[in-house]
């Protein structure tokens, strides 16, 4: 038994680094089928980390083939050398946000597995006995620190790609318009450990990042570089922050608005973490400090269940909030408050939606885009689609019916020897 154990230690531990940390369901989704890459030995997932001082770059740990393997006794333990014979991972991009260009009518997708940056063409349209579509270009490798990216954000006037590196990456990397293959962003800036989702006031050239724990929303130059720290911080117990991830911004009525998954705890403070329901907190824009929310939309009829990104039209003041574990896209008032129901809910069998992480609102073409982790592929509909409705088109990474396995940070594995079953908890 110890043997079988130190094995499937072994097989799941090297194949853990293809795997993103974006918060990933846990349940495969309703009548789907689940189709799992288990490969003969192979190249690892991220492309050779180039030659000289690697030591704060990520990709240099797969240059080291050895992995450490507990057993079952207390304090067994051993180094592994030996190549895995297999490994069970998902080779298809997984999709945790989307971004349009609407001047170059060019979409960008986040893949969070093989941590890429996916473009492709807005009316690009995966036929349905196609097995994918193909990118037009890729930005990936070691120069590009896309780790665990996890929010995408085009800059609507010079074409700027920036990205949010989630988990260990803690950066957000800047990529100037037509970027490709392995590059060097053109602008790298530290941020605080676990920063999920972006938005930029343009008018104002400030940067707004979530970061999911200590709860807060951090806000930057929209040039900022380096070690340069925020100018100003929300944060604290009055907030009402709790796993913030979602982020929007409303320019016209002046208003930031945040989703929570309802985890709360104060690290300093034993016997302070609690539970509550997941929600929205609206606050003026200029906020800073320790401060009330203006609003805050939470309860059962809201239908919040692991909300990601949002986008908000300007035009009519709708905020679209893409519902991980709800399987849909909630759509709200911005003058909503308290246990309100959404206004409008996509969501069914004919939507393609499966497990949304990403919405982005293309005011200029009147479409709603949506990134789907279990799935590998991004659906766009009308902004007034509304129930179980057909996208208008979707752009696929992989065959039709696909069931991504949506493994997250991978920590720790188990060997049912009676179900012949292995167990990993993400």
């Amino acid at each position: 038994m110890r043997i079988i154990i130190l094995a499937a230690v072994v097989v799941l531990a090297l194949g853990i680094f293809c795997l993103c940390m974006v918060p990933i369901p846990r349940e495969p989704a309703i009548g789907s089928a689940r189709l799992v890459s288990i490969e003969e030995l192979a190249e690892m997932c991220p492309p050779e980390p180039p030659a000289g001082p690697q030591e704060n770059n990520l990709f240099a740990a797969f240059q080291d083939s050895s992995v450490q393997a507990a057993g079952q006794n207390a304090g067994s333990a051993g180094t592994v050398n030996r190549p895995p014979v297999r490994y069970i991972r998902d080779t298809d991009p997984i999709y945790s946000s989307v971004g349009v260009d609407m001047r170059l009518n060019e979409v960008f997708l986040q893949d969070s597995n093989t941590w890429s940056i996916r473009v492709f063409n807005r009316l690009d349209n995966t036929p349905a006995g196609a097995p994918r579509t193909q990118p037009k270009r890729v930005i990936s490798g070691p120069k590009t620190d896309v780790q665990f990216n996890s929010c995408v954000y085009i800059d609507p006037t010079n074409g700027d790609i920036y990205s949010v590196e989630n988990d260990i990456g803690d950066s957000i990397v800047v990529f100037a318009e037509g970027a490709e293959g392995d590059i060097e962003p053109k602008r790298h800036l530290k941020i605080t450990h676990r920063g999920y989702a972006m938005t930029i006031d343009e008018e104002k050239q400030e940067l707004f990042l979530s970061v999911q724990y200590p709860p807060q929303v951090a806000v930057y130059r929209k040039l900022a570089s380096g070690d340069e720290k925020p100018i100003r911080l929300i944060q604290g117990e009055t907030t009402r922050l709790s796993d913030a991830h979602g982020i929007a911004i409303d320019t016209k009525n002046k208003l930031l608005f945040v989703n929570n998954w309802g985890n709360i705890s104060d690290y300093n403070v034993v016997g302070t973490g609690r539970f509550e329901t997941p929600s929205i907190t609206v606050y003026p824009l200029d906020a800073n400090g320790d401060i009330s929310p203006l609003r805050v939309i939470q309860g059962p009829r809201t239908q919040l269940n692991w909300p990601a990104s949002m986008s908000l039209d300007p035009d009519t003041g709708d905020l679209y909030v893409a519902n991980d574990m709800g399987q849909s896209v909630v759509v709200f008032r911005g003058t909503d408050q308290g246990d309100v129901a959404p206004r409008r809910v996509i969501k069914g069998q004919k939507t393609g939606i499966s497990y949304p992480t990403g919405v982005f609102v293309d005011t200029r073409n009147k479409e709603l885009w949506v990134s789907n982790l279990g799935n590998s592929s991004a659906t766009v509909f009308p902004l007034t689609a509304n129930g179980d409705v057909a996208p208008l088109r979707t752009i696929r990474s992989a065959p039709a019916g696909k069931a991504s396995l949506r493994f997250g940070k991978t920590q720790a594995v188990a060997y049912d020897s009676k179900r012949e079953e292995i167990l990993v908890p993400n």
